[in-house]
C-alpha cells in the first residue's frame, strides 16, 4: 500500500512543472511569516494543481519542512494535488440539495461522465466535486461549473447541461482546426 505522498509521487507527469514561475512569488513572500498558504494558494493558480515538485521547491525556498508544507496542503480542501478538468463541477449536498434528490443528480453525472465524485474525465474536460454547500439553498439541488449555478435541476437538466458543454468544446476544437 502507498502513502499519499508516494501515490502523488506517481501521479506526476514525466515533464516537471517549470519552476521558475514560481520564482516571482517566492521572492515576494519568502521572508514573511505565515505566508504559506498565500504561497500555495498563487502557485495553484500558477500551475492549476499543486504538483509534489512544487511543494518540494516551496519548501526549500522558504526554508519550511517539506512536511509542513504537504501538511497544510492537504489540510485545506482549496488546494489540489492533482490536475482538475478545465470544467469543474461542484455538486452541492447541502441538506437543501439533499432532501430536494442531489443523490439522483450525482448518479446521472456520473453516468454520463463515466466517473466517480473528485475524479476527472479521460479526456480532461470534466472535474466531479462534491462540496457541503454552495450557498445557493433556494436553488436546490444546485451545481457549479466555473463558477455559474445551475438549478433548480433534475437529473435529464444536468445531464443536458453536460452535454452542452461537451459539444461547445467539440465546436470549438472543430474551429480552432479550420481556422
Amino acid at each position: 500500500m502507498l502513502c499519499n505522498c508516494q501515490k502523488e509521487k506517481q501521479n506526476q507527469t514525466a515533464d516537471s512543472p517549470d519552476l521558475s514561475i514560481l520564482d516571482e512569488v517566492l521572492d515576494e513572500y519568502r521572508d514573511q511569516a505565515g505566508s504559506l498558504v498565500t504561497v500555495l494558494q498563487k502557485a495553484q493558480d500558477l500551475y492549476g494543481y499543486l504538483p509534489l515538485t512544487v511543494l518540494r521547491h516551496i519548501a526549500e525556498e522558504m526554508n519550511i519542512k517539506p512536511a509542513q508544507v504537504y501538511g497544510v496542503a492537504t489540510f485545506y480542501t482549496q488546494f489540489r494535488l492533482t490536475p482538475v478538468g478545465k470544467h469543474v463541477i461542484l455538486l452541492c449536498q447541502g441538506t437543501a440539495c439533499h432532501v430536494n434528490g442531489s443523490e439522483r443528480i450525482e448518479t446521472a453525472l456520473c453516468q454520463e461522465l463515466k466517473i466517480k465524485p473528485g475524479e476527472t474525465t479521460p479526456d480532461k474536460l470534466f472535474t466531479l466535486t462534491n462540496v457541503a454547500c454552495l450557498g445557493c439553498c433556494s436553488l436546490a439541488p444546485v451545481m457549479m461549473i466555473n463558477g455559474q449555478a445551475y438549478g433548480p435541476l433534475t437529473p435529464d437538466q444536468a445531464v443536458r447541461i453536460i452535454k452542452d458543454l461537451y459539444a461547445r468544446e467539440q465546436q470549438a476544437s472543430e474551429g480552432g482546426e479550420n481556422a
